[in-house]
């Protein structure tokens, strides 16, 4: 059998023009093919309830479907020349080893239902996996925390020495930053997790198709119940997915960025084994923080991403356009990126070495004027004549630190709170479960 386009009408489309409205799609999607086949396994099961398919039609159908899906995974599967896209490529499968029974398959729904089902199967999945690897970040973080909650560090304000901190207090501080862009990350998930499926073109079928029972089979929480906001939700599950990436990457990019400082021996606040820096053609002295200023940039990147979204989908009339084809070039490649970049920064941080001795150095001495000045307070002094007691001791010379810490409030040095944070985070993680 000759492959065919399921919108042919016995003409073929220019070549040039097929390559340059087809692009990279076939390549794309192959991360789709487990997804197609679990919607329409879903699909078949609510037309043979409905009268659409015999049980007999149905028995067979889920069966080559289940062939089809253990191709997939092991990863023979392929998008034929001439075939225009993995809806097609399973259909024409079907239709090839079935004949006319596989030519029922696509009774009540359209490809733009049919590409959003994938697509939402396939965003819930990432932004599971994306969840995942937070959750393995944010635990080494909360290790670290605990681990070195006693140990001081500078503080910084205008990149000026300003007050004590702590490695707990730094490492903690990107814990729960992370719970923060969770909950953007859960609140794309939720709207990835509606079911599209029977909304057609956009307008809904005639046929009495129940939706109700393709959401329970494909697991899905809910359903978009408008036709019309259903292909609506095209582009706006990637843009919000997108949004998600874009916060977790700026924190991720922050603390890349903190490490690369700290690293430098003006600093010397942490350092890495040999064999996780690389070195120059010219210096021999060099150990370059290579692994995290290349996360820093592709973490730059992909806070692009949520932008370029926002453009492709800008004012495009209602119903499907082929602009959103696009959205997979975008999407597809960034939750992959950050995956990679999360997991790096886990395996990295599971080698970092903390500087204990910091704080021995004389320049900075000045972090405890502060504590000098609350402790003058505390004994009676009024805030303002402590306060210029101590700036008259620096600016003459004359200020020797106590060098105590005595910080005792809720997330201060001394009370992290690690415990309240981690109940936090597993109340967000509740949503990817």
């Amino acid at each position: 059998m000759k492959p065919s386009k399921l919108w042919s009408k016995d003409f073929e489309p220019d070549r040039m023009i097929e390559q340059f409205t087809v692009g990279n799609d076939r390549e794309l999607d192959l991360r789709l093919a487990r997804y197609d086949v679990q919607g329409s396994l879903a699909h078949i099961k609510m037309l043979e309830s409905i009268g659409l398919l015999t049980a007999d039609e149905l028995d067979v159908l889920t069966k080559e479907l289940e062939r089809i899906a253990e191709v997939i995974e092991s990863g023979g599967f392929e998008i034929a020349p001439g075939i225009e896209d993995v809806h097609s490529q399973v259909e024409f499968m079907l239709t090839e080893r079935l004949g006319d029974i596989g030519k029922k398959i696509h009774s009540g729904r359209s490809r733009n239902d049919q590409v959003l089902v994938d697509l939402k199967l396939f965003m819930r999945d990432e932004l599971k996996t994306i969840a995942a690897a937070v959750g393995r970040l944010f635990d080494s973080l909360q290790t670290l925390s605990d681990r070195y909650r006693d140990v001081l560090m500078p503080g910084y304000t205008h990149l000026q020495v300003a007050m004590p901190s702590s490695f707990g207090l730094w490492f903690g501080a990107y814990a729960e930053s992370l719970v923060d862009d969770m909950q953007i990350l859960s609140a794309a998930y939720r709207i990835a997790d509606q079911n599209p499926l029977g909304s057609a073109a956009g307008y809904g079928s005639s046929f009495p198709l129940n939706r109700e029972m393709t959401t329970r089979e494909l697991g899905f929480s809910t359903m978009h119940y408008n036709v019309v906001a259903a292909q609506m939700s095209r582009g706006k599950t990637e843009r919000a997915a997108s949004m998600a990436i874009n916060t977790i990457a700026s924190t991720l990019g922050h603390l890349a960025m903190d490490v690369c400082m700290f690293m430098c021996q003006n600093f010397g606040f942490v350092s890495f084994p040999d064999e996780f820096t690389t070195g120059s053609s010219i210096m021999p002295h060099k150990k370059n923080p290579d692994v995290f200023e290349i996360m820093r940039g592709k973490c730059n990147r992909l806070q692009s991403v949520s932008n370029e979204i926002a453009l492709l989908t800008a004012n495009l009339p209602l119903g499907y356009n082929r602009d959103l084809q696009l959205l997979k070039d975008i999407i597809f490649p960034a939750t992959t990126e950050l995956i990679e970049c999360l997991d790096m920064c886990t395996f990295m941080l599971g080698h970092i070495r903390v500087n204990e001795e910091i704080l021995s150095d004389p320049r900075y001495d000045y972090l405890f004027t502060v504590e000098d000045v609350n402790r003058l307070t505390l004994s009676g002094v009024p805030f303002r004549e402590a306060y210029r007691t101590v700036g008259m001791q620096v600016q003459h010379g004359e200020y020797t630190p106590t060098r105590i810490v005595e910080h005792v409030h809720e997330g201060s040095i001394g009370n992290l709170c690690n415990d309240r944070i981690r109940e936090k985070f597993s109340d967000v993680m509740k949503v990817f479960r």
